[in-house]
């Protein structure tokens, strides 16, 4: 079978600052697979690369078999969502339905019954399909997220990337989003950028630790050593599912 992800030796530069060094990653088919690491450290950026977005400085990515940009539609991608105007006018429905569009770019596209049935579908996998008819600006901060991650899965993709989906959320938002993930994992390979370690280490089934270089890919059970290696300053992990404690400050440049 062949890997969903494969990239070797890969470096990327914003002009000349190293954003990723000589980076190898597998990932396998129905993996669920959280990446972290501190701010600035390329998570983010290796996203982009395997969407296409940005071409690597060195080394080879193959998506599927494929280079990324031959790879149209089977990526589902959630970005990380700092702004976000809550007053556009639309409602959930055709906020998914715009993750039909990648099907056909025309400017007066018109939705087909199976695009309608897709939408349906993804809307109900993700339970907000009660909420279809309603205006994203009378949605809680969790519910626009699962309207996000519906967009990506209205692609009917292989693949789904999300950037911090679970940012800026509470409790119970966080658990009810990952529940749903870990359901659409039986189905779809997921990638997750996240700095929350509860979610993390609760329901991914493995872990790539990300500073520039990778320094650990593998099984959810992380120590203090490899964190530490991975966030450049002494880092206490309290226990199992529990967010971890940086013991010193990180300096800035």
């Amino acid at each position: 079978m062949i890997n969903v992800i494969e990239m070797h030796n890969i470096s990327f530069y914003y002009n000349e600052i190293c954003a990723l060094l000589n980076v190898n990653l597998t990932v396998k088919d129905k993996e669920f697979l959280g990446i972290i690491g501190p701010n600035g450290g390329g998570k983010s950026t290796l996203l982009r690369i395997i969407l296409g977005i940005l071409k690597p400085a060195s080394g080879e990515v193959r998506v599927l078999g494929l280079p990324p940009d031959k790879v149209k539609g089977k990526i589902g991608y959630v970005p990380q969502f700092t702004k976000f105007d809550r007053h556009f006018p639309i409602n959930v429905k055709d906020a998914v339905l715009m993750g039909r569009l990648h099907l056909n770019n025309s400017f007066f596209h018109r939705f087909s019954d199976e695009d309608y049935s897709v939408v349906d579908e993804v809307m109900r996998k993700v339970e907000i399909y009660h909420l279809r008819n309603r205006h994203i600006s009378n949605l809680s901060g969790g519910q626009l997220q699962r309207v996000f991650i519906a967009r990506a899965l209205a692609v009917e993709p292989k693949l789904i990337l999300l950037d911090e989906p679970t940012a800026n959320l509470d409790s119970y938002a966080k658990t009810h989003i990952c529940s749903i993930l870990k359901d659409l994992n039986e189905q779809i390979t997921i990638i997750m950028v996240s700095h929350d370690m509860g979610v993390i280490s609760s329901y991914v089934k493995s872990i790539a630790c990300l500073n520039k270089e990778l320094y650990y890919h593998g099984e959810p059970e992380l120590t203090n050593a490899i964190l530490g290696k991975t966030y450049g300053c002494p880092v206490d992990l309290i226990a199992h599912g529990v967010p971890h404690r940086v013991l010193q400050e990180h300096l800035e440049d």
